[in-house]
């Protein structure tokens, strides 16, 4: 054990003076103050610069609409077509539409722009039927009426009120807290995870490939070995993932009477708790399928690619993102929770955003440390089966038979 120790305070050591280490730690607090500053920065600017009228042109073949001005677009009207092309060839509007003779039986208009668009802008959508409206109710309803007419309903009026199972008031959250929290979350969570359980593939797969290993397994145990790396690089990460912590907690705190959007903002005691938790748990399981690819690799290289096989099915939750925050208990977010190679990343992002049911929390973990037993029985035969094949690529029966009589 003392040996094993010895190996974990060299990885960890080592780990955390790497400049990449260090420079990683340190990017998320830099890269958040700088984003939040520039926010500040470009708000301020935006807000201090007074908006300058566009002219938007219109032919109307109707003769029932008149001139106006709508949220600071004014609009134009031209007699004939040629006049409004002519008008927006000389950058004299930015725009023109065209109100045909049947316009209040088809509700048709059409319009001209020099700009290619996927799509009409909803907000010259907006623009152009508040005109509409105005000039088609004028002097037949109070301008109270208009002003409804044109916006009915309210944006805020059509966030819904989430009620629990009990039937309670879930407390509202914000648009960033509900979806741009549990993925950054989630995405520091998983680069944490998969930086530092790569790092262990990295160095086993050089390791094996230069011969170290030979001078190494000639004064230590396989398993002294592979435990001590395990430890010290998880050590390692979880320092960073603390680091990441505090950072974000003080950011918020300092910037939070400025920003509104980060007053709402709230970082659960729940979460940090269960997040160590499933950073511990996710990171030995992942360093274990790692140890077992750096031994079977013939190179370093060769040994990533063989990674990629755990990293893949990893990344779903982040690619179901937006199905996972808007219906987090929903079946698929289950079985993401309790499935091992999903389940640190999706609790981390459900975790963020609402409340886990007990017995699905219980059952992740189980399966979790289940799966971290068989993988380190794995990886404890593979790394010493395999460590000192050079220059042959076992075939899959090879591999289960060494395994198996291992």
């Amino acid at each position: 054990m003392k040996k094993t120790w010895i190996i974990a305070r060299h990885e960890f050591s080592t780990t955390i003076r790497r400049l990449s280490y260090i420079l990683l730690t340190a990017s998320f607090p830099v890269l958040a103050i700088l984003g939040i500053l520039i926010y500040q920065g470009v708000t301020e600017w935006g807000a201090g610069a007074p908006p300058a009228e566009e002219c938007i042109g219109y032919v109307d073949e109707t003769g029932i609409f008149n001139d106006c001005t709508q949220d600071g677009v004014a609009f134009v009207l031209y007699d004939t077509q040629d006049e409004a092309t002519q008008a927006l060839l000389k950058e004299k509007v930015r725009e023109y539409f065209v109100i045909p003779e049947d316009y209040l039986d088809t509700g048709l208009i059409s319009r001209y722009t020099m700009q290619r668009e996927l799509g009409p802008p909803q907000a010259t959508i907006d623009l152009i039927e508040n005109f509409l409206v105005s000039n088609l109710l004028s002097g037949e309803v109070s301008e109270e009426v208009m002003e409804r007419a044109k916006t009915p309903i309210e944006p805020i009026g059509m966030w819904a009120t989430i009620l629990d199972e009990q039937g309670e008031v879930v407390p509202p959250q914000s648009l960033f807290a509900s979806f741009v929290v549990p993925y950054i979350f989630a995405l520091l969570f998983m680069l944490s995870i998969f930086w530092t359980s790569g790092f262990l593939l990295q160095a086993v797969g050089e390791e094996k490939e230069n011969r170290l290993v030979e001078i190494l397994l000639s004064s230590v145990s396989a398993r002294q070995l592979l435990g001590g790396k395990i430890i010290g690089l998880g050590g390692a990460g979880l320092l960073q993932i603390l680091i990441w912590i505090v950072s974000g907690v003080i950011i918020v705190k300092i910037f939070s009477a400025s920003m509104s959007f980060l007053a709402v903002l709230t970082i659960p005691p729940n979460l940090i708790i269960f997040g160590i938790i499933y950073f511990i748990l996710g990171y030995l399981l992942f360093a274990a399928l790692m140890a077992v690819f750096g031994s079977i690799g013939a190179t370093a290289r060769e040994s990533s690619q063989w990674s990629t096989i755990i990293i893949l099915p990893a990344v779903i939750p982040l690619m179901l993102i937006n199905l996972i925050v808007t219906e987090p208990n929903s079946i698929l977010s289950t079985i993401l929770t309790i499935f091992p190679l999903t389940a640190p990343i999706t609790a981390i992002m459900r975790l963020s955003i609402t409340q886990i049911p007990v017995w699905e929390l219980a059952a992740s973990i189980a399966v979790l440390i289940a799966s971290i037993m068989a993988a380190m029985w794995l990886a404890a035969r593979v790394f010493r089966t395999f460590m000192l094949m050079y220059g042959k690529r076992p075939s899959l029966r090879e591999m289960w038979r060494y395994v198996r009589e291992g």
